[in-house]
């Protein structure tokens, strides 16, 4: 086995020790980790898996979305992570095939906003009607 892939496998190791991790987060993990450990013993820049370009909605998943610039995870990646990277939103939604308007969240983050927002139910809290 190689050594960037037993670098990586003891780092996903220590990852999967500290939290719960799905046997495709695991899998994805030690890829992504290996390829940019190999990438850097050869002296060239590291890229995202070329898959989760092609199909971005693979990156999204119930607990984190991947940034597909720099393969960070994050529950939601915001504006001001996109500026280090000199991309808007709308920039990046383009440049990765997303449609406008996509939500950059994990599922579970959108679910628990959504059902937040339920709860509130503030369409019925104003009086839309009432003349002053």
């Amino acid at each position: 086995m190689e050594d960037y892939l037993k670098e990586a496998l003891e780092i996903v190791k220590a990852q999967a020790g500290v939290r719960s991790m799905s046997e495709d987060e695991i899998v994805g993990m030690v890829k992504k980790i290996s390829e940019s450990i190999h990438a850097i013993s050869e002296n060239r820049e590291a890229t995202v898996a070329e898959d989760a370009a092609i199909a971005p909605h693979k990156v999204i998943r119930e607990k984190s979305i991947t940034c597909l610039v720099c393969g960070k995870e994050f529950k939601l990646i915001t504006k001001r992570h996109l500026a280090t990277h000199g991309l808007t939103v709308e920039e990046y939604l383009e440049k990765f095939g997303y449609k406008k308007g996509t939500a950059l969240a994990s599922k579970a983050l959108r679910k628990s906003r959504k059902k937040k927002m339920q709860e509130m139910r503030l369409w019925e809290r104003r009086d839309f009607n009432k003349k002053e």
